[in-house]
């Protein structure tokens, strides 16, 4: 099959040709039109991704992760420590601390990230496929004496693409399923908190979805909620050859919806590019490689505006109404 994507000169990233000529100018539309913005509202979620290493291939990651893609190394415990000074400085009203890859039980830090954000009272999020690098001996260690300190305050978000293994495994890999749900019963059993983040490319609707994971849930003995839509998350696909609309200032009334809506109005996140000298500050969680949703250094420097301009804007997050957070 041809590739139907094309380059866009202005911008390194890819479109599909589909989107030709939008997506291009950060103030107006391709038809002229004022675009949409969003300002930093009241920062709950500040994310790290602790590097794109992975430890599997899945077939449509979000993040292009991989056991060799390191476009975003490890970041480090000392510099996580850094962004959270920064969050007293600026009074941020952050609640919780989120941690994303890449598979980040592979970055040898991640207990210690976790324990720092711990410490001053966050809640923290991590984001894994609970497969081998979580089960590491030494890690599971960290975890569980994480778990014996701080409960109610540490939650695991496991990636189950379907729950059914046959699906799951076309997207991951042959024997994932498996190995994932061998991660989750020592979860389990070791008393640490679970939610599940799945996909919506199946082909059924969002209850029988939602049925499946509960029957997964009650077979495994698995505490998660599988109608709470923070607890088990269904994700829309980032199908970049998709037609989709740019969004415009008029869009918020005429779908009824508000910026405040919008995950990056909440949100930020902290990424460490290979060979730059300290980490970066985005707009968003799933935009790691787009330059023009890179807004600084600090926090203080990503306090400013985003503006929606980009496919994922539109599809991801005002029409699919995601968020990464829980």
């Amino acid at each position: 099959m041809a590739d139907t994507r094309t380059r866009d000169p202005m911008k390194d990233s890819v479109l599909p040709t589909a989107n030709a000529g939008k997506f291009q100018n950060p103030t107006v539309t391709a038809d002229g039109q004022p675009r949409a913005t969003v300002p930093l509202r009241a920062p709950e979620t500040l994310w790290f991704n602790t590097g794109t290493l992975c430890n599997i291939t899945c077939v449509n990651c979000y993040m292009e992760s991989s056991p060799t893609n390191d476009q975003l190394v490890y970041i480090t415990a000392e510099e996580v420590r850094s962004y959270l000074d920064q969050i007293e400085e600026r009074q941020w009203p952050i609640r919780e601390i989120a941690f994303t890859g890449g598979e980040p039980f592979m970055n040898p830090e991640m207990n210690d990230m976790a324990r720092a954000a711990l410490e001053r009272g966050y809640e923290v999020l991590i984001l894994t496929n609970a497969m081998r690098p979580m089960m590491r001996k030494s890690v599971r260690a960290g975890l569980a004496a994480l778990a014996a300190e701080y409960r109610d305050k540490l939650t695991l978000r496991i990636s189950v693409d379907h729950w059914d293994e046959a699906n799951h495994d076309t997207e991951r890999g042959k024997g994932t399923f498996q190995r994932t749900l061998e991660g989750m019963a020592w979860l389990r059993d070791t008393g640490i908190r679970m939610a599940v983040a799945g996909r919506t490319v199946w082909n059924e609707t969002e209850a029988q979805s939602r049925d499946g994971y509960r029957a997964l849930y009650e077979k495994h003995g698995f505490d998660i909620d599988a109608d709470d839509p923070g607890k088990t998350v269904l994700f829309p696909e980032m199908d970049e050859t998709a037609e989709v609309p740019e969004i415009t200032t008029q869009c918020w009334d005429i779908l009824n919806k508000s910026p405040n809506d919008v995950m990056c109005s909440s949100s930020r996140m902290v990424v460490k590019r290979k060979g730059a000298d300290q980490p970066a500050v985005l707009a968003c969680t799933l935009l790691p490689y787009a330059p023009e949703f890179e807004l600084g250094k600090t926090l203080e420097q990503a306090e400013r505006d985003v503006a929606l301009n980009h496919p994922h804007c539109a599809k991801f997050c005002v029409l699919g109404g995601a968020r990464c957070s829980a």
